[in-house]
Order: structure tokens, then sequence, then C-alpha cells
């Protein structure tokens, strides 16, 4: 029979764990149970692992994303054929607009919105801000922990995860470790987009994701995407592979086609998806060096000109958002409004509050809007404060707003 302390006795000891160092925890190698990989995609996608998807703009990173929502949450075909187990999605996006282009794609894609759990913002203390995954991760986990049958949470892009220097081992790893913590208590699957830093063809394609190496090493599986020029006249084709994978094997991937068009149900509100395509195989790195030519610095297709025309090849984009992938691929805002009046681009603005996007001119990309988030912004007969007479923009191309005339479009 063991004794009883005495009240002081028990109390000394509260005080002592109180004031105890921290101790490492051992876990002895037979009390270990051996558990197998919950794939939510068997070979691409595992719950409780971090991902990255990662490539060149203009790829539409962010539609197969949706893509992969959409198959979660209505228990859709994965792209080898293969049944999803159905479940909800997280997303967390701070380059797209949730109701003008990540809501039409979802739809486009057949997601059950039911199921489909958009980071709005945070509140406190009766004041609301914007979400921030460099410091608001708990407050994200105490969310996600009412959300039921949790499978996949997306962090778009991924590299606003890290409040110091992205390009710092140390520092990429102490900002990613909380979402990852997250993925493994929840048990589901974290994605990252991000972006290729330019100047990297031919390299291997992890090391081609922009930052710190980190963020390849700490992700368990990476998949990648590249356009791949058609021959004599036919379109392109775009492809996703599979990078690395230490949890199954890597290589091979999926052709995969963006369509754009009119939402159903929806009139006038445009949103690009995906249509997946045959299997391939063979390595990430020989599947890109057969769609990229060899990078140099006379190779006008990578100058800061071409960088602007694959990001605009889908549409508009806000131009803010320009900047922003700009400033990750390497490229100054200078360098951007060079290539914008070299490529022959334009500026529009939305709106009286909404700012600017940039565009490729109906000679440059034979289309109108596409993947840009500026895709449904709202038409006005009425010029917005400060815009030019109409007499000076009746004759420029225009899609939903005015055509910038000299002067901030930013």
């Amino acid at each position: 029979m063991s004794a009883v302390l005495p009240l002081e006795h028990r109390a000394q000891g509260l005080a002592y764990l109180a004031d105890a160092p921290p101790y490492v925890e051992l876990l002895r190698g037979d009390d270990v149970k051996v558990e197998a990989v919950n794939w939510l995609w068997r070979g691409w996608l595992a719950a409780g692992k971090m991902h990255l998807i990662g490539g060149q703009p203009g790829t539409g990173k962010t539609t197969i994303a949706m893509a992969l929502v959409a198959t979660v949450t209505s228990g859709g075909r994965w792209p080898d054929g293969t049944q999803a187990e159905r479940g909800s999605v997280a997303i967390w996006s701070g380059e797209d607009d949730v109701t003008d282009t990540l809501a039409p794609r979802l739809l486009a894609a057949g997601a059950d919105m039911s199921r489909v759990h958009l980071v709005a913002g945070i509140r406190d203390k009766g004041q609301r801000y914007p979400f921030d995954p460099a410091n608001d991760c708990e407050a994200l986990g105490a969310a996600l922990a009412d959300v039921e049958d949790l499978r996949l949470l997306i962090i778009d892009p991924i590299v606003s995860a890290i409040a110091g220097d992205s390009h710092k081992n140390a520092e990429v790893r102490r900002g990613l470790q909380p979402l990852v913590d997250l993925a493994r208590l929840h048990r589901c699957a974290l994605l990252g987009v991000t972006h290729f830093t330019k100047g990297t063809a031919g390299r291997e394609p992890v090391e081609r994701i922009t930052g710190s190496l980190a963020f390849g090493a700490l992700a368990r599986l990476v998949m990648v995407t590249a356009k791949r020029d058609g021959e004599e006249g036919d379109p392109p084709t775009r492809f996703l592979a599979r990078a690395k994978s230490n949890i199954g094997p890597d290589g091979g991937g999926f052709v995969y086609d963006l369509r754009q068009g009119e939402l159903s149900g929806h009139p006038g509100i445009e949103a690009s998806s995906v249509l997946w395509g045959a299997a391939l195989e063979g390595s990430a790195r020989d599947l890109l060096a057969d769609a990229e030519r060899r990078e140099d610095a006379d190779d006008a297709a990578m100058d800061a000109g071409g960088f602007l025309r694959e990001l605009l090849a889908n549409g508009s984009r806000p131009a803010k958002q320009v900047f922003a992938e700009a400033s990750s691929a390497g490229f100054s805002r200078d360098a951007m409004h060079r290539a914008k009046r070299k490529i022959g681009a334009v500026a529009v603005k939305l709106g009286m509050t909404d700012g600017w996007a940039w565009r490729l001119t109906k000679s440059e990309d034979g289309a109108e809007d596409g993947e840009g988030s500026a895709q449904n912004c709202a038409s006005s007969s009425q010029p917005s404060e400060g815009a030019p007479p109409p007499s000076r923009v009746a004759n420029r191309p225009m899609t939903c707003g005015l055509v910038a005339d000299g002067g901030s479009d930013e």
C-alpha cells in the first residue's frame, strides 16, 4: 500500500514540477505501433503529411489544387481513375479572391461547397484582421477542430507561412513546423502552392522551388507543373509530375488541359477548370527537360518579358499579384513595368476601389480573360473618378475597366 503524502509535501512536489527544467521524452522501439501510410490519393496525397506543388506561372497550379479539392469533397475520381474517399477541405489563399476566382473554379470542378471551408480572416475581441499563416496557426487549428472529416488543407502561397527570410533554412523550417504539426494532429494532407525560381531550368526539380531548400526537404512529396509547346501548330500541353516522394515512388505524372468557359447557372461568370489526360512515365527532371529550353541570358522567353507574357497567358492578373509573383521569381517592379511596355501588355482599371489589372492585348493572347482573379470583375458604363475622359480611351482595348493612359497602374 502506497503512503499518502502529507499536504505540505504534495505542495512541495507540485512546486518542484513547476520549476523542473525541460526534459527529453524517449520512446522505446518496441513500444512503437507500426502503421501504413494513410493515402487520400495513393502515391500522391497522404494524410498527416506536407506536400508541395510548384511550377512556372501560367501552368494552373491553383486551378489544379481546386480540382483536387473537388475530387475530395465530391468523392470523385483521381486522375488515375481511382475513387476518392469523401471528406472536407480547408483553403487559405493570399493571392486569389474567393468570390470571383476560387469559388467559380471550385464550382466548375464540381466541388461540394458544403464541405469547402475558406479561411476568411481572424476575429479577436470584436476586431477582424486578415489571416496570417506565419502567426495564426494556433487559431487555425482551433477552427479546424470543428470541421468533420477534414482531409485536405491548402495554403497558397506556402511562402506566406515564413515570417522571416524564406531563403534561410532555419527560418523556413521554424515557420513551416506549426503547419506540419497541424496536419499531423488533424490527420489531413497539407498542400502548399509555390513557384519555380527563374534561371533554374535544367536543375533537379526540387531545387527549383522558390526559397530555401528546406521547403522541398520538409515536404514528403513534391509535385511540379510545366507546359510543353505543341509541334507544327498544335496547341501546347501541360503536365503534372511527381518530383520527389519520401513515402512512395517518385516519377510519372499526368497530362492535363486548362479549360475556360462560362460557369453553368451563373451567366457572365468565367472560370477555369482542369481536364485530366493520359498518364506519363519518366522522371520529373526528364519530363521538364523535354518541355523547356535551356535558359541563358539571351533567351527572350525567360527574360522579364517572357515571364510576364507567361504569367498573363491565361488572362488578366491584378497588378499587385503580378508584382508579388514577379518578386518571388526574382524580378523587380521596374523590370515588370519595362516588360509590360516591351510585350505590349495593358493595365485596366477594375473600378473605383478595386485597383488595376494587367493583361495581354488580343494580338498577344488571342482571347479574353482566363485564369487570373480579375476575370469576373463587374462592368460599368460610368468612368471611375479620376479616369481619363471617354474620348481618350474609346479606341483602346478594354476588359471590365479603363485602360491606363499613363500614371499609376498599380
